[in-house]
């Protein structure tokens, strides 16, 4: 089979993310393991015939999915939902895998005692700009994500201001008054004296099997395709 034939599947370079990954596949009688040096992003299948292994970062993967370019990848659910748009006219959801679970939430500081719902931050952000003359800034890298929750909750005068790392450190560093992060556990935001905001989360993400539906799935790709649903049982 030719490479252009082949049918490819992204997965996270490193981390638990691609250790559980590998896990899930092995589980289920595919073998996937990492090839070459340490610091080489290479890999391999073993247990399916014409497929082969891109390590990529799981940032990356919702784009590459997106433009055809792998046919399968295993990313978060937050990832896809912030970076893809009409993430469900470019993908299908082959299988939530049942690990790399995560809030997408919004937290304030602890000092703010009057605040616990989106409705006191929605009081409290109309407050701040009469006060100081320019929103309340929520720090995230989930901007699409952020925004349209806080639009469908009614949340006004407030500004998103990018954070793509230390985001709990924002407020502290006097560049935010609120965070929108992806936390598992809420200890980091709990050591910087934040508080989750009592009301459902932004999203409920965890790792995800997508298929790309702007991939080649002509020829062998579809014998492919339908053998990995049997094996897989979807």
């Amino acid at each position: 089979m030719s490479l252009d034939q082949r049918v490819k599947i992204g997965v996270p370079s490193k981390g638990r993310l691609m250790e559980k990954t590998f896990d899930w596949f092995s589980a289920r009688g595919i073998t996937m393991r990492r090839t070459g040096a340490e610091r080489e992003y290479s890999g391999a299948v073993d247990g399916l015939e014409g497929v082969d292994l891109v390590l990529l970062s799981a940032s990356e993967i919702p784009r590459e999915l997106a433009a055809g370019r792998i046919h399968f990848g295993v990313t978060g659910t937050d990832l896809v939902r912030e970076k893809l748009a009409d993430w469900r006219g470019q993908l299908e959801v082959m299988a939530e895998l049942g690990f790399g679970h995560a809030d997408l939430i919004i937290a304030v500081p602890e000092a703010w005692v009057d605040v616990e719902t989106l409705d006191d931050l929605d009081a409290v952000a109309a407050a701040f700009r009469q006060d100081h003359g320019f929103r309340l800034r929520i720090a995230t890298k989930y901007h699409r994500l952020v925004r349209e929750f806080l639009r469908a909750n009614g949340v006004a005068d407030y500004q998103l201001v990018d954070s793509q790392g230390a985001t709990e450190g924002t407020i502290r560093n006097l560049t935010a008054e609120a965070v929108a992060d992806i936390t598992s556990t809420g200890e980091t935001l709990r050591a910087n004296h934040l508080k989750i905001l009592n009301t459902a989360p932004v999203l409920r993400s965890q790792a995800t099997l997508y298929r790309s539906l702007s991939a080649d799935w002509s020829g062998a790709s579809a014998d492919i395709l339908a053998h990995l649903r049997e094996r897989l049982s979807l």
